[in-house]
């Protein structure tokens, strides 16, 4: 049954297959995936390259920990079945004005050949508990107005729209709010 985990290198070749299809996709979960193939594409290959990538993420979390300029804390959790990675979400731990207009709280991602099995659902609903135990009462989680997938999501977690802003939906989810669908 999948869950979510802590980043690990147990999982560096189904990520990076992931990662493979996302980019075949031309699907970037913005520009994270990118910046990662510019920091680490050259050696995350080799365990001892992809072992420093899950340092550094793992590390991100961490209120003094490095990351990049203008970002916050933040917490990965990848979604996997076994020893597959099916997707990933993240939790920023607080909102500068761009994340609080456009970004939000959490990103999450579900490779190409895992869409459309209720994954992502799961995966905002498994996070919530631990965007809780960081002090969030509720978290904004964003979506392109276009992107219907990601509505119905974030509906099913019962996050109440709040507004649209630049192409953005906007809705807020409360943490500790039961999950009523399936």
């Amino acid at each position: 049954m999948p869950q979510l985990t802590s980043p690990h290198v147990r999982y560096r070749a189904s990520f990076l297959e992931a990662v493979r299809e996302n980019v075949a996709e031309g699907e970037f979960f913005g520009d994270t995936i990118k910046r990662e193939l510019d920091v680490y594409g050259d050696t995350w290959h080799e365990p001892d390259g992809f072992a420093r990538y899950v340092a550094a993420i793992r590390e991100e979390e961490l209120e003094e920990g490095h990351r990049p300029e203008g970002f916050v804390p933040a917490s990965w959790y990848w979604y996997v079945d076994g020893d597959s990675c099916l997707g990933r979400i993240q939790i920023r731990h607080r909102l500068t004005p761009w994340l609080l207009e456009v970004g939000g709280h959490i990103g999450y991602g579900v490779r190409p050949s895992a869409r459309r099995r209720g994954h992502a659902t799961a995966m905002l609903r498994d996070v919530l508990p631990y965007a809780r135990a960081l002090g969030l009462d509720r978290v904004l989680v964003t979506c392109d107005s276009t992107n219907v997938g990601s509505r119905k999501v974030i509906e099913a977690a019962d996050g109440e729209f709040e507004d649209e802003r630049d192409g953005k939906l906007r809705y807020w989810v409360a943490t500790d709010r039961i999950h009523r669908g399936g």
